[in-house]
């Protein structure tokens, strides 16, 4: 088995230019690359996706404990010639200062994968050893096998840095990148992952590809990334199928979906049946279920506001009964309207009494620990985790039909608009954390096809 950990001395050090530029490359010689990311991240991964051709996943040891997450990584890894998996932040970094969780080192040691430790080296030499060295020495449990030198000046300070580090730590120094390249990732946004998944970045995957393949040693790492096969155990086991079809928003509005959830609800016996409301189509016929998840529909505000019949449609079928999930995006679609951030507004499905207003900073960023309000189906006496991100606020009508109570690092909210078969909020559930909740709500798909 062939697994390697991308990380990074902290944020910004160019993690991701060197995952995507290693993807290409190695897909390029003719390998099956798989990608992974650590952490909740929805960007990273649609770029991993794009360039590998295989549906990316995240590896995150907050949301999942040490089964799922090695469950996860052996299961993705399937067909796969090697797995490349980009870190988060700073190798040691995590949900907490004194401890490894959460972190880039608590996946690899998890997932007993090497790392491959990339440090930004301009204004340094000698010292980039010392840096280096610290991180070995921090915590001897993770397994730093070779280093990249990004933001080089020349060559010939990629071999001062080289020479430095494989004196000092003892590890090969496998390539490099200058500092003056062409070629960075363009800020990475959520409005730019439509561009990503239309291949308009292609291109430049190609060529970081192409760069990566002059500067960096790539035999090197393939035998750096030689590990052992990790055995996994199901982290979940059904004790009965529902047969039910499960309609499922999935175009460039309505995009995140852990991948997880998708087939956690096909292990349970659902069928998922997609479709895309920005293409106007409209909730298919003959389902028991609706999952509108995460996105950006603010993109795509005017489009979907003009699909009237489409609108309708989803209306009714929340209206009927169909037991419906609506994940941030899905959320901000099924409210009254979209305010964007230069003043337009768009009408959207209107289930939910209130509007969303756009804004131009990050509102809410975090991993939240969520109890269901009395009458939410999903939920009994327990709790599930997910997390959060999004730009927009929204201006309820009613005070009252919140969904859930939301845990973070702030304290508690009530958030989100329940009312009958109706779950809605900003949180995207991880179902892992929690299969009950795929149970209880294809139980009510069940319901609904019973009374058909």
């Amino acid at each position: 088995m062939r697994r390697i950990v991308v990380a990074g001395t902290g944020s910004g050090v160019g993690k991701t230019t060197i995952t995507l530029g290693l993807m290409s490359a190695f897909k390029q010689k003719g390998y099956v690359v798989q990608g992974f990311k650590c952490g909740p991240d929805y960007i990273d991964p649609t770029y991993h996706t794009a360039v590998t051709g295989r549906r990316s996943r995240n590896l995150d040891s907050w949301m999942g404990n040490e089964q799922i997450v090695r469950h996860v990584c052996s299961h993705g890894s399937e067909g796969a010639h090697l797995s490349i998996i980009e870190g988060v932040m700073g190798l040691f970094d995590g949900k907490r200062a004194t401890t490894n969780e959460g972190s880039t080192a608590e996946i690899s040691m998890i997932t007993e994968s090497p790392v491959l430790l990339v440090v930004d080296c301009s204004g340094m030499a000698r010292s980039a050893a010392a840096v280096v060295r610290g991180f070995q020495l921090f915590d001897k449990r993770v397994r730093i096998v070779g280093v990249i030198a990004n933001r080089v000046g020349s060559e010939g300070h990629f071999r001062l840095v080289k020479e430095a580090i494989e004196q000092q730590c003892g590890i090969p120094v496998v390539g490099y990148l200058l500092k003056e390249s062409d070629l960075t990732i363009p800020e990475r946004h959520l409005g730019l992952v439509p561009s990503v998944e239309r291949g308009e970045l292609q291109p430049f995957f190609e060529r970081l590809g192409e760069r990566i393949d002059q500067t960096v040693d790539l035999d090197a790492i393939w035998k750096l990334a030689e590990t052992t096969v990790l055995h996994s155990e199901p982290f979940f086991t059904p004790k009965q199928t529902y047969d039910v079809r499960v309609a499922v928003a999935k175009d460039a509005a309505f995009h995140f979906y852990y991948e997880e959830n998708l087939e956690m609800l096909q292990a349970y016996g659902a069928t998922l049946v997609y479709f895309s409301p920005l293409a106007g189509e409209c909730v298919p016929n003959d389902v028991h279920g609706l999952y509108i998840g995460g996105g950006f529909p603010e993109e795509f505000a005017a489009e979907l506001a003009r699909h009237e019949k489409v609108k309708r449609s989803v209306a009714e079928a929340i209206q009927r009964g169909l037991p419906t999930l609506a994940e941030c995006g899905g959320f901000m679609y099924l409210t009254e309207g979209i305010e964007t951030t230069d003043g337009q507004y768009y009408e959207m499905v209107g289930v939910i009494p209130g509007h969303v207003c756009m804004h131009r900073k990050l509102v809410a960023l975090g991993y939240r620990e969520v109890t269901g309000m009395e009458g939410n189906f999903l939920f009994e006496q327990d709790e599930a985790k997910g997390h959060e991100f999004h730009y927009s606020t929204f201006i309820r009508r009613e005070e009252e039909k919140f969904s859930y109570e939301a845990k973070g690092l702030r304290g508690c909210k009530r958030d989100g608009y329940m009312d009958q078969r109706l779950v809605a909020g900003y949180i995207h559930f991880y179902f892992p954390s929690n299969p009950l909740l795929v149970e209880r709500w294809l139980k009510a798909c069940c319901e609904v096809k019973g009374d058909a």
